[in-house]
């Protein structure tokens, strides 16, 4: 809870369609009984990423969300469009953990239960220390 929190992005590389870019890790207790709680709203690329989970509730939201639950391969084992406020998703069998999105997230990237998750951190390449011009020639020209 406390400094940044971790952010992934999650592609269906079944349909290959973004869910997300910016879902934010709840690894932690405080993180995962947290969720989605006392948001109103959700920006379109964003989420939260829910380790472990098998069953989420929505008691208490302010808002409507679409849910996915993936198993210990990021392949997706239930699809809950448009979860509402004061529901019980119970609990998967199979599945290992949830990412709750925006509304209707589940309708615009296509995903199906059975669809290949790629659940990953982004991290922005470094980019190299400013040259001089001739030190940026020289490197272009191989000498």
């Amino acid at each position: 809870m406390f400094g940044k929190q971790r952010e992934v992005f999650v592609y269906n590389t079944t349909r290959e369609t973004f869910l997300a870019l910016r879902v934010k890790v709840a690894d932690s207790i405080l993180g995962r009984l947290v969720g989605l709680l006392g948001r109103r709203s959700l920006k379109p690329d964003s989420g939260v990423w829910i380790v472990p989970c098998n069953s989420i509730h929505s008691i208490g939201m302010l808002m409507t969300f679409d849910a996915v639950m993936v198993d210990k391969d990021f392949k997706v084992v239930s699809v809950n469009e448009l979860v509402s406020p004061f529901r019980i998703l119970w609990p998967k069998r199979r599945a290992e953990s949830v990412i709750e999105l925006p509304a209707h997230t589940i309708f615009r990237s296509r995903t199906e239960v059975g669809d290949q998750l790629m659940i990953e951190r982004y991290e922005a390449r470094k980019l190299p220390r400013k040259q001089s011009m001739p030190e940026a020639e020289a490197q272009l020209s191989g000498k």
